[in-house]
């Protein structure tokens, strides 16, 4: 079953069980798939679940930022309602990199690349983001490359 599929049936799930909160979130996540899947190839376009799982991302990283925002306005009712829509969102994404994986994997990285400085950031990042897979979004893997290049 692919991640389009899973979201059309948990909202049918989610209807039938009156779960109001998560279907909003599932909606709105259905129409952002939709209107990737038209960018893509017109009407008839379809995402795989790589693509997918990006347009997914790019929602939990908008609410991310939504939470900045809200807490710096002092709205926290505002940011738990975001945490919340992420919970739901991340139950869609690939299990995250444990802290261990990922620092052997940015490792082996610098050492492929033969990385001195943060000079070679960038190659660095190039050579470790296809390795990732989708695992850590670019802000960890970019503060845990900082780390090692000192």
């Amino acid at each position: 079953m692919t991640i389009s599929e899973q979201v059309d049936h948990d909202i049918k799930d989610a209807m039938k069980a009156r779960q109001a909160d998560r279907l909003v979130v599932l909606r709105l996540l259905k129409a952002a798939i939709k209107n990737a899947a038209i960018e893509k190839g017109g009407q008839a376009g379809v995402l795989d679940d790589a693509e997918a799982t990006a347009v997914i991302r790019k929602q939990v990283k908008q609410r991310q930022d939504s939470i900045e925002g809200f807490e710096k306005g002092n709205r926290p009712e505002l940011a738990a309602k975001e945490r919340a829509e992420i919970e739901v969102l991340n139950t869609y994404l690939p299990q995250a990199l444990a802290p261990e994986e990922l620092a052997r994997l940015v490792d082996e990285a610098i050492a492929e690349v033969g990385a001195t400085g943060k000079a070679q950031m960038g190659a660095v990042m190039k050579a470790l983001t296809p390795k990732v897979a989708g695992r850590a979004d670019g802000r960890t893997l970019s503060q845990e490359v900082q780390k090692r290049l000192v």
